[in-house]
């Protein structure tokens, strides 16, 4: 069904909430969304209303879609976390690596319940904690519950001997009661009661709930020593040993008894890290972390709501509160679903001060890390760049990729302090000493962006022709900024002076690549590697030219303005530019500020202030 057909059955889609599907050709699940209107969400889509970079890609692939409706917007974002689950479509925000995470289980359906490390599936009768994204992290987590509370181990034989007489003791102790581990229902050495009360220890130590566990302990240790039961004293001592390194590595971040996650994010462009601090009591319980296959393709609130619906649709403790760097687009459904899962009030917030502020931008720093350690081990930039140059070697119908690629950029204000920067990429990478720029010389009263475009290309190509080494080798592909009317000027001097290298221009608006003698604009897919390292090479170009013409800019106001001014010599001078760093805060101080620098009088910096406020005003 073609998208105009789409559109035209759309109208049969009820005006109300519920999901929605797209599917492709072959009738598998592109994409799952929730919509308080579904008709009126799904004409985004084909309308082209939707302004998310991936849409336009997504709907070339749509050939028909589906639609349940609900009763409300809550039980919409139930549904669509259930066929997330079940469809996994790929425009959906996912863990990049796709893998399941561990837990540690309790299987409370047993008469003496096991400690055990798992991926399987939710079972009913076994409690779940995590999920856990640090594998030996779990691990040594269970080894800590256990030397703290003696529990039986899931894989031990002897309780798996016990559980399969429903609890009656075999006679044959284990290798773990021999040791302190094991509390002995293999040989009757402990009531359902006592080990009933013990899982209970050992479920709230794994929540968090560890507050007065070592001050208990440590009761217990000086009892059992006044006793005179010093093999017990000896196994206490050294469950408090691990109790305390287990509070020491957690970093205590309130005063108050705080229970909350914090969830920070980090994003590239089609990639996101993130990382979740569990604060059970004021204390950094654990750190998790995960990597989306979404970053900046997405906005930041549906980011969040799919890291939301995908983390805590596994997690089996969702907190009181949840602190997150940009709310959920529907955040009160967001809350209620939430809300559901705890069975209590859930409240999501973003932190504005105070130490929820801190905390929220220590995760976002984590998720940085993350992010990098990510990258670092999957190689992950260069096999983006590979990608990208092959794309575009594709893509513009080039002999080969382009290993070396230079970006031109004009920057002026009405003609005036008119400066051109050249920006190169080597192997899809900033070649930073390769770049070069340009004072134009071009006496204008109006801004001429193609005029001066064309003196900056004819003045790096004639260093070309007569064989200037300066400029580095000859590039491969060359891009400008703009669109039709820059790429003519780029073409028309490069013809003038011999020059045969591939030159496109990139279009601000619509990212869209305009090629000699292509009718149509070229437009890279929404996202892909190609496209990206385009983007980033503009805006490089964009920014080298800036920073250029801001430079000037502040040295002829230096001139026009300071020099000019009676009461203001070399030496004053110097001491305003040193006490304020540069001529852009020099012009935004007041005369206050201004007087404050020593060696200026009240009266000259009346001057100062009055005069720089007129250069503004006639700058723009």
């Amino acid at each position: 069904m073609a998208l105009d057909e789409i559109g035209v059955s759309l109208t049969e889609v009820p005006d109300g909430p519920g999901v929605y599907v797209w599917k492709n050709a072959a009738g598998e699940a592109l994409y799952v969304g929730k919509a308080k209107s579904l008709r009126k969400r799904m004409r985004q889509y084909v309308s082209g209303q939707d302004e998310r970079e991936k849409i336009p890609f997504m709907m070339e692939q749509v050939a028909s879609y589906d639609y349940i409706v609900t009763g409300n917007e809550v039980e919409s974002l139930i549904l669509e976390a259930n066929m997330i689950k079940q469809f996994d479509p790929p425009f959906n925000v996912d863990y990049r690596d796709g893998k399941t995470y561990p837990f540690i289980a309790l299987t409370t359906g047993d008469p003496f319940p096991a400690i055990k490390y798992t991926r399987e599936k939710h079972r009913a009768g076994t409690r779940y904690f995590g999920p856990y994204t640090d594998a030996r992290g779990a691990r040594e987590t269970i080894e800590v519950v256990r030397r703290v509370y003696p529990i039986c181990r899931a894989s031990c034989v002897e309780w798996k001997r016990v559980t399969a007489k429903g609890g009656e003791p075999t006679g044959k102790p284990c290798f773990d009661f021999h040791v302190g581990k094991g509390p002995g229902p293999c040989v009757g050495a402990i009531s359902r009661e006592a080990y009933a009360r013990r899982v209970a220890d050992v479920a709230a130590f794994l929540e968090g709930r560890r507050h007065g566990v070592a001050s208990d302990i440590e009761r217990a240790m000086r009892q059992a020593a006044a006793d005179l039961d010093y093999e017990r004293a000896a196994r206490l001592r050294n469950s408090l040993d691990a109790v305390r390194g287990v509070l020491e590595k957690q970093k205590v971040v309130s005063d108050r008894p705080l229970d909350m996650d914090v969830i920070g994010i980090d994003r590239e462009e089609t990639i996101a890290g993130v990382h979740v601090f569990l604060v059970r009591e004021g204390r950094v319980l654990a750190g998790n972390e995960f990597v989306l296959d979404k970053g900046l393709d997405v906005p930041e609130s549906e980011l969040v709501e799919g890291f939301l619906l995908r983390y805590y649709g596994e997690s089996v403790r969702v907190p009181k509160e949840i602190l997150v760097p940009t709310l959920p687009e529907d955040a009160e459904a967001a809350e209620a679903w939430l809300s559901r899962l705890r069975g209590s009030r859930v409240r999501l917030s973003v932190p504005r001060r105070g130490e929820k502020r801190s905390l929220e931008d220590l995760a976002c720093t984590n998720a940085r890390h993350t992010l990098a350690r990510y990258k670092n081990r999957t190689r992950y930039d260069e096999e983006r760049l590979n990608r990208a140059l092959l794309e575009l070697e594709s893509a513009l119908a080039l002999p080969a990729p382009p290993l070396r690629i230079e970006c031109y950029d004009i920057s002026t204000l009405h003609g005036r302090f008119s400066v051109g920067s050249m920006v190169v990429f080597s192997g899809g990478r900033a070649d930073r000493a390769a770049y070069r720029r340009f004072k134009v010389r071009l006496d204008s009263a109006e801004a001429n962006d193609f005029a001066m475009m064309r003196e900056v290309l004819a003045r790096r190509f004639a260093r070309e022709v007569a064989g200037d080494t300066r400029f580095g080798a000859r590039p491969d592909l060359i891009v400008v900024d703009g669109g039709k009317p820059q790429l003519t000027a780029a073409l028309t001097i490069a013809g003038e002076l011999g020059v045969k290298i591939p030159i496109v221009s990139l279009a601000k608006r619509e990212e869209e690549l305009f090629v000699p003698g292509w009718e149509d604009p070229v437009a890279l897919p929404a996202g892909s590697a190609s496209l990206y390292l385009l983007k980033r090479l503009r805006d490089e170009a964009h920014r080298f030219a800036i920073e250029y013409h801001r430079g000037l800019r502040d040295k002829a106001m230096t001139a026009s303005a300071l020099d000019e001014i009676p009461g203001v010599g070399p030496k004053r001078r110097k001491a305003l530019l040193k006490a304020f760093g540069s001529m852009r805060k020099l012009l935004a101080a007041s005369a206050e500020e201004i007087a404050a620098v020593p060696g200026i009088p009240a009266g000259v910096a009346r001057d100062v202030a009055d005069a720089l406020r007129a250069e503004r005003s006639d700058g723009g």
